[in-house]
C-alpha cells in the first residue's frame, strides 16, 4: 500500500544499479540511502532476467520491478480502436524520420499500458507497407530481410517499454535518456506524474560509441539504430519537466540536441567527506599507485598495466594496485593478467578484488584513472579527500575538475603521459603537499553529498507542482 504521507520517487533505469557496479549505481544508491524520508521505487530494464542484485536494497525501496527485454511479453489485451492508433503511430513515424518532430503525447496516449505492439507493427497490413516502402527509399542497395530484421528488434524493445506498467509513484526519475527516459515519458504522459531526467554521461553518444565499433552492425542498419538512439534521447529532452546534468559541459550537449534552457541545470557528484576525510594516513615502504575500478573495458586496465611497465623500469620501489571486482568481464580480466604476466611485473601488480577502499587510500601515493570514457568520477573525489594525488585521462568532466593542469592529464591510451604525471609526483613531494590540501579543500566546497542530497529533496518536491 502506498504511503500517501510519503513522497515516492520511482527511478527508471537500464543496464544498470542495483545488477551492476560502478559510478552510476553508487550513485543511486547513496540518494536513496541519503534521503531516508521519502520513498523510492525501482523500474529496472534489462537484457536479461535472473541478476543477481549487487547492492543492498535501502529500507525505503519499497518495490522493485524489473523489466526484461529478451522476454515475450504475452499479448493480452485488446486495442478497442486499433485501425486508427496504428493509422496515427505511422503518421507519427513517417514524419520523425523526415526529420519533423512530432508530438508524441497523442501517439503515447493511444497505446495503453499492457498492450504490446510488436504483433501489429508488421503484420497488419497497414504497418507492413510502411515497412516495404521504408526500406525503398532508405535501404535500397541492402537486402530487405537485413533492413527488416533491424527495424524488428528495435522497435521490438521500443514497444515492450511502452507496454510496461511501471511502478505508482508521485515523480518518475529517470537515470538516462534511452530506454529508461522513455519508459518514464510514458508514465509521465498516461498518468500525469512529473519526469526528471539526470545523465551523468551522454546515453546516445556512447550507444553510438557501441555501435561504430561492432562488427555485427553495417550500413543502414548501423544508421537506424544511431538514429534511434539519438531520436528517443531528443525525445526525452523535449518533454522531461526538469533536467539534470553532472557539469556545464554536458548541459551545453543536451542543449545542442533539443533541451530547452529553462528546464536544465547543474547539479555535481558528491561524496561523503565525512567518511573519506576521516582517512589516517600510514606511510608505507615503497611508491604505491591505485587504480580503483571494476576490471572492465571502459576502464581501460591495459593502459594501467602498460603504465605501471614504464614506472617500474624507472622506479623499482613502486608497487601498483588494480583496486575493484574482477568478476564483470571474466575474459578481459584473464587478458589483463595474461599482459602482467607478459611484461613479467606479477610481483609489483596486485589485482586486489573488491575491497575496502579506505584502507588503500590510507597509504597510497597516486591514484590512477585510465578510463576511455568518464562522466565525473567518484573516485577522484575520493582520493582527493584522503590527500591522495590524481593522474588521469582526459574523459568527461575529469579536465575540469583537475583544473585543466597538464601535468596530470593525459590522453586515453596515452601510457607515456601518464608515467610523466606519475614521475611529476614522485619527484616533487613539498608541491605535492600544497596541492593535495587545495584539493582537498575543493571537494568540501562543492562535492559534498549532503548538498547534492538536499538540491534533489528540494528539486522533487518543486516538481509536484509542474504537472
Amino acid at each position: 500500500m502506498i504511503d500517501k504521507q510519503r513522497l515516492r520517487v520511482c527511478m527508471v533505469l537500464e543496464g544498470s544499479y542495483p545488477f551492476i557496479t560502478g559510478g552510476v549505481s553508487a550513485w543511486v544508491q547513496d540518494m536513496i540511502s541519503g534521503l531516508p524520508d521519502l520513498d523510492f521505487c525501482l523500474f529496472t530494464i534489462s537484457p536479461v532476467g535472473g541478476q543477481e542484485l549487487r547492492y543492498k536494497l535501502p529500507a525505503n525501496v519499497v518495490e522493485h520491478l524489473d523489466l526484461v527485454l529478451s522476454e515475450k511479453i504475452p499479448q493480452k489485451q485488446k486495442h478497442p480502436d486499433k485501425p486508427e492508433m496504428l493509422k496515427n503511430i505511422m503518421s507519427t513515424h513517417a514524419r520523425m524520420f523526415s526529420g519533423e518532430s512530432p508530438d508524441l503525447r497523442e501517439m503515447i496516449s493511444r497505446i495503453p499500458e499492457g498492450y504490446n505492439l510488436h504483433r501489429d507493427s508488421v503484420r497488419e497490413d497497414t504497418s507492413w507497407e510502411m515497412v516495404v516502402e521504408t526500406n525503398k527509399k532508405r535501404n535500397p542497395i541492402y537486402p530487405f530481410a537485413d533492413y527488416y530484421w533491424a527495424l524488428q528488434s528495435s522497435h521490438d524493445m521500443i514497444f515492450r517499454v511502452l507496454a510496461a506498467r511501471p511502478p505508482e509513484a508521485d515523480i518518475y526519475h529517470a537515470i538516462s535518456t534511452g530506454f529508461a527516459g522513455l519508459a518514464a515519458l510514458a508514465a509521465r504522459i498516461r498518468r500525469k506524474k512529473p519526469m526528471l531526467l539526470t545523465e551523468h554521461g551522454l546515453y546516445h553518444k556512447e550507444r553510438e560509441i557501441e555501435i561504430r565499433k561492432s562488427d555485427l552492425v553495417r550500413g543502414y542498419q548501423r544508421d537506424m539504430w544511431i538514429k534511434t538512439y539519438n531520436k528517443l534521447s531528443s525525445i526525452c529532452y523535449k518533454f522531461a519537466d526538469r533536467i539534470t546534468a553532472l557539469f556545464e559541459e554536458n548541459r551545453q550537449k543536451q542543449l545542442e540536441l533539443g533541451a530547452p534552457h529553462e528546464k536544465t541545470l547543474v547539479i555535481p557528484n558528491g561524496i561523503d567527506v565525512e567518511r573519506f576525510s576521516a582517512v589516517i594516513k600510514e606511510k608505507r615502504a615503497g611508491f604505491h599507485i591505485g587504480l580503483v575500478g571494476r576490471i572492465v573495458p571502459i576502464k581501460d586496465i591495459k593502459t594501467f598495466i602498460t603504465t605501471a611497465k614504464i614506472i617500474l623500469d624507472e622506479i623499482p620501489e613502486a608497487i601498483f594496485y588494480a583496486i575493484g571486482p574482477t568478476d564483470e568481464d571474466q575474459a578481459y580480466y584473464e587478458d589483463c593478467v595474461k599482459l602482467v604476466e607478459s611484461l613479467n611485473i606479477q610481483d609489483r601488480f596486485l589485482f586486489t578484488g573488491r575491497q575496502n577502499v579506505l584502507e588503500y587510500y590510507s597509504f597510497l601515493d597516486v591514484m590512477l584513472l585510465t578510463s576511455v570514457r568518464e562522466a565525473q568520477p567518484l573516485v577522484i573525489l575520493e582520493a582527493w579527500t584522503a590527500y591522495v594525488p590524481c593522474v588521469c585521462t582526459k574523459v568527461g568532466n575529469v579536465p575540469e575538475m583537475l583544473d585543466y593542469d597538464d601535468r596530470f592529464l593525459a590522453a586515453s591510451k596515452d601510457s607515456e603521459k601518464l608515467a610523466q604525471g606519475i614521475r611529476y609526483i614522485y619527484s616533487h613531494p613539498d608541491e605535492m603537499k600544497l596541492i593535495n590540501q587545495k584539493n582537498r579543500q575543493k571537494v568540501f566546497s562543492l562535492y559534498d553529498k549532503k548538498d547534492l542530497l538536499n538540491t534533489y529533496r528540494s528539486l522533487y518536491k518543486s516538481m509536484l507542482e509542474t504537472i
